[in-house]
């Protein structure tokens, strides 16, 4: 009989602690790792690991798999490059305690996802009705990674208040209402989530017929509201994530205050999207992180959430989240009905302010609205395909805002293009990806279906370091595993005798760029919908989960997603919430 259940044989391996590696077996018996060591003997599977780094399995910090977890459990894009744990309820939003047309309001524009798939995944499959029964609703789902999850603040506000009351700047919770969200958190953090999840962006807006374009109930909760339950994260020392208002961020000032500790009290454990080096302003990567390492040296417990790729994104006409950053292409947006919104494009005293809102040149953005740094890549003129819009308006005689616009009127969401809004210096990424300050995470798995992903984030990143040197390959393992887990207080992002057997084998010789490539495949359990995807399967050898190999080789385990248990619901733990910060090795 087999001594173990899984060996990973003569493997490079990482323990997540930005320890130097060594080469080793990794012996798995259930869920656990039982050995490390040299001359295992083998088990009932092997792999072989020759030439590949073992590691922990990644952790993705900020997703929007709250719908698609419920409809294909095995988050298949995630488990192929490595991720084994996954934290989602992030940005205000959750499915625990409001109802399906609440949460298919919320989720459905400002993370670009179909209303119907959000509305028909909760309302076929809610079987919940607090935090302790939706960690037994997920348990019980054959899951393919591991699933932590953030409770939202705009979904107990809907839920206390109703959607309207929640969404109506003249409304203040009543103290009876202001209780019970206390109650709800504490609830929710006796479950084992890992905290809060607030918004106050004012991109971020409700879909549907009732309150189109208001903002997420979040936002118009005032900073008294937040103090409250922020009071409660810091009893407890769970995390308070959020996305601040970028068009004032002076308000950063409050989640930074709010951080500190300096002995009086306990620091709060605070992450904010985004540090990003964006094109418009490239002083904002630079202040960000002195803002930051400032407050951590008053006793803070601060980070910023950072993608360490190019942050590219892809647009079908008008329809791209960063057009809500002005009010031209917020009216744009507002228009769900393609015809009626071709109408409002071609109006030209429309025309005229989006011409005005794109000339611009200062205040706070995130979009450059250069459009000549914004290539087509599908159009039915093919005349286009491969130009900009500046060179496309060069030809036409007409301003590159007026091709951007005769062009989506003409073949609305059949014009395809793609623009880099951020992260595209490497010197400034090295500098990012080493700054204690932040810390890996902002894929957003799940969301922004036809206009963004980095599923394989971490896998890219490796990449990146392992070309280009500028931190050691360990630190960088610990950088989306060990260092992640520990902050978030999860059972996971470690490899040692007694951890969990979540684990990655990568291999080093697939780093060939295709990464970055543009890929679509369907979107699970919504016929017809497609999505961006990144694929680089030669460089994961294999994902194993709770002891289960997941996917290897390319394939995905019979029963992936259906009737395999391989993942959990990982429970956080309360910590002492201390004010040190993880070392990062420097680079060598």
């Amino acid at each position: 009989m087999a001594t173990y259940d899984l060996v990973i044989r003569g493997g490079t391996v990482f323990d997540g602690t930005g320890a130097a590696p060594s080469i080793a077996d990794v012996g798995v018996r259930g869920d656990r790792i039982a050995a490390i060591g040299n001359g295992l003997p083998d088990g009932m599977r092997t792999i072989d690991a020759t030439g590949r780094w073992v590691i922990p399995g990644m952790l993705d910090v900020h997703t929007h798999y709250d719908a698609e977890v419920l409809a294909s459990p095995g988050l298949g894009e995630s488990a192929r490059h490595g991720v084994t744990t996954i934290i989602l309820g992030n940005c205000s939003l959750s499915t625990v305690y409001s109802e399906a047309d609440d949460c298919a309001d919320m989720f459905a524009r400002v993370e670009a996802l179909p209303w119907s798939v959000v509305h028909s995944a909760v309302k076929e499959r809610k079987t919940w009705h607090d935090p302790a029964s939706y960690v037994a609703a997920i348990e019980a789902l054959p899951l393919g990674t591991n699933v932590a999850a953030f409770i939202g603040h705009s979904d107990m506000r809907v839920a206390t208040m109703g959607l309207g009351p929640s969404v109506d700047s003249t409304s203040r919770p009543s103290r009876d209402e202001l209780d019970r969200m206390r109650r709800m958190l504490t609830d929710a953090l006796d479950a084992g989530f890992v905290g809060l999840s607030t918004i106050r962006s004012s991109w971020s807006k409700l879909d549907g017929t009732r309150y189109p374009a208001r903002q997420l109930p979040s936002a118009y909760a005032t900073w008294g509201e937040y103090h409250v339950l922020n009071k409660i994260l810091r009893q407890r020392g769970r995390v308070h994530q959020s996305t601040p208002n970028l068009t004032r961020r002076a308000e950063v000032a409050f989640y930074l205050s709010q951080s500190i500790g300096a002995g009086l009290r306990k620091p709060l454990k605070t992450t904010l999207i985004s540090a990003a080096d964006i094109k418009a302003d490239r002083g904002v990567a630079r202040a960000a992180i002195a803002a930051a390492t400032t407050t951590n040296l008053l006793g803070g417990q601060f980070r910023w959430q950072h993608l360490p790729v190019p942050f590219e994104v892809y647009a079908d006409g008008v329809d791209l989240v960063i057009f809500e950053e002005f009010g031209s292409g917020a009216a744009a947006l507002n228009i769900r009905d393609a015809l009626q919104r071709g109408r409002l494009l071609d109006d030209e005293e429309y025309r005229r302010r989006f011409r005005e809102d794109l000339a611009k040149r200062f205040g706070p953005r995130v979009w450059n609205r250069d459009l000549a740094d914004a290539e087509i890549v599908s159009c039915p003129d093919k005349s286009v395909i491969g130009k900009s819009f500046a060179q496309v308006g060069n030809e036409r005689g007409i301003t590159p805002a007026d091709a951007l616009l005769d062009l989506t009127v003409e073949h609305t969401e059949k014009l395809r293009w793609r623009t880099t809004i951020a992260n595209d210096r490497d010197d400034v990424l090295d500098r990012l990806q080493r700054s204690r300050a932040v810390q890996v995470g902002f894929a957003d798995s799940g969301a922004h279906l036809r206009n963004m992903a980095f599923y394989n984030f971490g896998v890219r990143m490796l990449e990146r370091v392992h070309q280009r040197g500028f931190m050691p390959i360990e630190a960088a393992v610990h950088r989306l595993t060990g260092e992640l887990a520990d902050w978030y207080g999860l059972d996971a992002g470690h490899l040692g005798e007694g951890c969990r057997a979540d684990l990655a084998v990568i291999d080093p010789s697939g780093f060939d760029g295709s990464g970055r490539k543009y890929a679509e495949a369907p979107y699970p359990g919504a016929d017809g919908v497609k999505r961006m995807v990144n694929r680089n399967d030669r460089a994961v050898t294999a994902t194993v989960v709770g002891g289960h190999i997941v996917y290897a080789e390319g394939q995905f385990a019979r029963g992936f997603g259906q009737t395999l248990h391989a993942g959990t619901f990982l429970r956080a733990r309360d910590s002492k919430n201390t004010a040190v910060a993880t070392p990062v090795p420097s680079a060598r």
